[in-house]
């Protein structure tokens, strides 16, 4: 991929769009660790808690971003994506178990924490997206988490009102986990001598999460009524 070209540009707004969708309640969790500070101490938790979030984030992408060079990685981490697109559109998220510290180092460590127990499906779909392009890693992080920190209740509240915001952030992610899996050194030739298949796997396998999600979610909601 080259940079600044088109396709660099593509895979940026993707990750941007799987930050903010995957990551928007993260930020709540940040909010939630430190609670229970006291005003003075809550800004200072919340940059430094952040912060550390954002480098261990940050490591663990590159990171994967490595692994997946390893032959069928790719391709498991593409089927793992879908998985992941799935769940976004069925399950509701709560965070009832964040609990609020007493201390600034408590309420830190909280963030740090739960931000890399609830991040591991950012980090996946971030590497995927990616390409094994180390600055496209990089810049996605740096544009989208003070949009993240800063916009969390605004993303949330866009969210709940537009709903259809999570499935474009469901498909965009399902368009990831496709082009990770033709792109697998085990099958890429197969792909590439017929676009046809290529393309029309892709765009199957986004059709099949959304219709997936939509089906499930819509039964759930006809047994709660």
């Amino acid at each position: 991929m080259e940079l600044f070209s088109v396709e660099f540009f593509q895979a940026l707004v993707s990750i941007i769009i799987i930050d903010l969708v995957l990551a928007g309640d993260n930020a709540i969790v940040i909010g939630l660790a430190a609670r229970n500070l006291p005003k003075d101490k809550q800004k200072p938790a919340i940059i430094w808690g952040t912060v550390g979030a954002i480098v261990i984030r940050a490591v663990a992408t590159l990171a994967v971003v490595w692994l997946l060079k390893i032959p069928g990685l790719l391709l498991a981490g593409g089927l793992l994506l879908i998985w992941i697109a799935y769940k976004l559109l069925v399950e509701e998220k709560d965070h009832e178990d964040v609990k609020a510290s007493q201390s600034m180092m408590g309420a830190i460590q909280t963030i740090i924490i739960a931000d890399a127990v609830m991040g591991l499906d950012n980090v996946l779909a971030i590497a995927g997206a990616a390409h094994s392009h180390y600055l496209l890693v990089i810049l996605g992080l740096l544009i989208s988490v003070p949009i993240i920190i800063w916009g969390s209740t605004v993303i949330l509240r866009l969210i709940e009102r537009y709903p259809m915001i999570i499935y474009i952030g469901a498909g965009v992610l399902a368009w990831t986990a496709g082009k990770m899996i033709v792109d697998e050194p085990f099958v890429k030739e197969f792909f590439e001598g017929d676009p046809l298949i290529k393309y029309g796997l892709e765009i199957l396998i986004i059709l099949g999460v959304l219709l997936a999600g939509w089906t499930t979610k819509r039964r759930k909601q006809t047994a709660q009524n």
